[in-house]
C-alpha cells in the first residue's frame, strides 16, 4: 500500500513538472515580470469617422443622435464616386434598411484627391431599438467584390 502511494505521488510530481515545463517552454502562461502599473497599449477606437485614407464623415459623427431629415457631409477620394455619387443606407439595429439615398460630389469627382460630398436622408424613426447604422458605400458599377468598400457608423435615433 505504501509503495502504491509513493508511486502515485511520484507520478503526480512528474506530470506537474512536465506540464509546467511544457507550458513555459512556448511562452504561454509565464508569470508577468513587467510592471503592471504601466498603461496598456492604445487600442483602435471602435467608432471611427473614416475608412483608411478613403473617406471621412464630418456629420453626423459616430454615435450621434439623429433625426429626419438627416444631413450628411464629408469628403471622399474621387474614386469612391461613380458619376459624381455613391449610395448611402440607413438601417435599424437589426440591419433592416429604413432609408436609402445618394451622396453627391460638391466638386470635380474625377480625381484621386478628396472631394466634398453632401446628402440628405428622410426617414421614420424605427418603432423598436434606439440604435442604427449609417453606411456609406463606395460606388461599384462593376459589381466586382474586390471593388466593394464601405464606411459604417453607429448612430442613435432621437
Amino acid at each position: 500500500m505504501k509503495k502504491l502511494l509513493i508511486l502515485l505521488v511520484v507520478a503526480a510530481l512528474v506530470l506537474a513538472v512536465g506540464y509546467y515545463l511544457g507550458v513555459n517552454r512556448d511562452g504561454e502562461n509565464q508569470p508577468n515580470t513587467e510592471d503592471d502599473t504601466k498603461t496598456p497599449p492604445a487600442q483602435e477606437e471602435p467608432y471611427v469617422d473614416h475608412k483608411d485614407d478613403l473617406i471621412y464623415i464630418e456629420t453626423p459623427k459616430p454615435r450621434d443622435a439623429i433625426s429626419s431629415p438627416l444631413t450628411i457631409e464629408g469628403r471622399a477620394r474621387g474614386y469612391w464616386f461613380f458619376e459624381a455619387s455613391f449610395p448611402i443606407i440607413l438601417t435599424d439595429w437589426d440591419g433592416k434598411i429604413i432609408a436609402e439615398s445618394y451622396a453627391t460630389a460638391d466638386g470635380e469627382w474625377m480625381t484621386e484627391d478628396y472631394v466634398d460630398f453632401t446628402a440628405t436622408l428622410e426617414f421614420e424613426k424605427p418603432e423598436f431599438g434606439e440604435k442604427g447604422f449609417l453606411i456609406l458605400r463606395k460606388d461599384n458599377p462593376s459589381d466586382l467584390p474586390e471593388n466593394d468598400n464601405a464606411l459604417e457608423i453607429e448612430v442613435y435615433f432621437k
